[in-house]
């Protein structure tokens, strides 16, 4: 499976940092149009109003924030998906006898069988290796790949490997006993992920249901809603309304965010 998310979101050609994502022209185009679709509904379901719309079009930038914000988290989830079958990779190599530098380029091409030379981990690898072959320390290259990657999973894993090349202990041993722990953590989210998809879909379906409502009551009883629109009193209501509305569904999602 090749990775769906483009690898250099930067505007430099140099390693990506996982917490600054570019939007594409296609992405930034979609997010824009489903922006302005949610500011047609609001502007018609509480005001009714086209000057109103006019005002809210500044909201189109914190939603495309938020809608990068939420790239970023599926692209750490992608690679910290990826980077537990890498640690099994590397720890099958060493137990099979390879070097630690050669363990990871036999894990590049099992990395590339299973999810395609596009994918995100790896891309990583093959930075990795190349470093490898420029003499630089494994651990330093490591290191700098937990930083960009700001994922707590993957500089765990960093900063055991630094410890345990530096010991000159059991590294195969205590790679696989770290590798199952974090594999193990990674399990429970994913987990824990997939119980909740049920809420996520609940949530979507309660965002929705008051608008469905009124666009109903709207169309089958023309000027129910007449009084609420274009008066003071009305727009105080309607926006102390949206208000609540907006409120309680930045709650719900700060109740169901799994982070990363």
């Amino acid at each position: 499976m090749q990775s769906a998310i483009r690898f250099n979101e930067q505007k430099n050609s140099g390693p990506p940092d996982y917490d600054d994502y570019r939007l594409s022209p296609a992405e930034a185009l979609f997010c824009l149009l489903q922006g302005v679709g949610i500011l047609a509904l609001f502007s018609y379901v509480f005001y009714r109003s086209a000057f109103v719309f006019v005002l809210m079009i500044p909201a189109l930038l914190p939603f495309l924030a938020y809608r990068r914000r939420s790239y970023i988290k599926k692209r750490k989830e992608e690679l910290t998906m990826q980077f537990r079958e890498m640690m099994h990779a590397v720890i099958a190599g060493l137990q099979a006898g390879y070097s630690i530098e050669n363990a990871f380029v036999q894990a590049y091409g099992d990395m590339r069988l299973l999810y395609g030379e596009n994918a995100l981990i790896s891309k990583e690898l093959l930075l990795i290796n190349r470093e490898l072959r420029n003499n630089r320390n494994l651990e330093d290259v490591l290191t700098e790949l937990a930083e960009r990657a700001h994922i707590p999973d993957i500089r765990d894993f960093a900063e055991v490997f630094r410890i345990a090349k530096r010991s000159g202990g059991d590294l195969p041993g205590i790679l696989k006993n770290t590798a199952d722990l974090i594999s193990e953590k990674i399990e429970v989210r994913r987990e824990v992920t997939t119980q909740i998809s049920a809420k996520k879909m609940e949530q979507t379906i309660m965002d929705l249901v008051p608008f469905g409502i009124i666009l109903y009551i709207d169309a089958t009883t023309p000027g129910f809603f007449g009084s609420l629109y274009h008066n003071a009193m009305g727009v105080a209501l309607m926006s102390a309304l949206m208000a609540v509305y907006l409120a309680a569904y930045l709650m719900a999602e700060k109740i169901l965010d799994i982070a990363y």
